[in-house]
């Protein structure tokens, strides 16, 4: 698929220089995905979309405020918007520390 891809916002070492219709269509071929995906955006540097600004802005645990180090980073956000954890990539996101601050976040 890569070698018939644009390249577009593309920070993350050419993993993903698809177009989003691109990577809807593989998304949805090669994994059944059936909910809305968003448009591929900026998320470090000075075309950093707004949320990422802000996102990325936070002091959050466990993995700090930044620039975003690969995709997959997660943030997880209470009922109030705010910025609760942030992971790191190579967390999974079914790790407990992850399962642990989303449960929390649900019971509060």
């Amino acid at each position: 698929m890569a070698s018939r891809c644009l390249v577009s916002r593309d920070q993350f070492g050419g993993q993903e220089p698809c177009s989003n219709a691109d990577v809807k269509k593989f998304c949805s071929t090669k994994y059944g995905v059936t909910f809305p995906l968003f448009s591929k955006i900026e998320v470090n540097g000075q075309g950093r979309a707004a949320l990422y600004a802000w996102l990325t802005g936070q002091s959050t645990k466990p993995d700090g405020s930044g620039d975003i180090k690969w995709n997959f980073a997660k943030f997880v956000i209470d009922r109030t918007g705010a910025v609760v954890a942030r992971f790191d990539p190579s967390t999974t996101p079914a790790a407990p520390e992850v399962r642990a601050v989303i449960q929390k976040a649900l019971d509060s």
